[in-house]
């Protein structure tokens, strides 16, 4: 496995951490991210340049998360 995977993998924590922080921050009414993926599901009409940005900021800690855990129940 290559060292940037390895990295991946072994900062589950980090992705953890970040994801319950970063990932939902500001957390009221409804975490942010949660806001932002019901727009998208209702057709993201009137989603400007910054909105998708949003959704990137908000939702990289959630995808280092799913991918650390996917390299943890891959075989090596």
């Amino acid at each position: 496995m290559n060292q940037y995977l390895k990295q991946l993998k072994e900062n589950w924590k980090l992705w953890l951490i970040a994801s319950l922080t970063l990932g939902l921050a500001p957390f009221s009414p409804e975490p942010h991210i949660w806001g932002k993926i019901k727009w998208i599901a209702g057709g993201a009409v009137g989603m400007g340049p910054q909105d998708w940005f949003d959704v990137l900021m908000h939702g990289a800690p959630w995808v280092l998360l799913l991918l650390s855990g996917i390299l943890w129940l891959k075989k090596d």
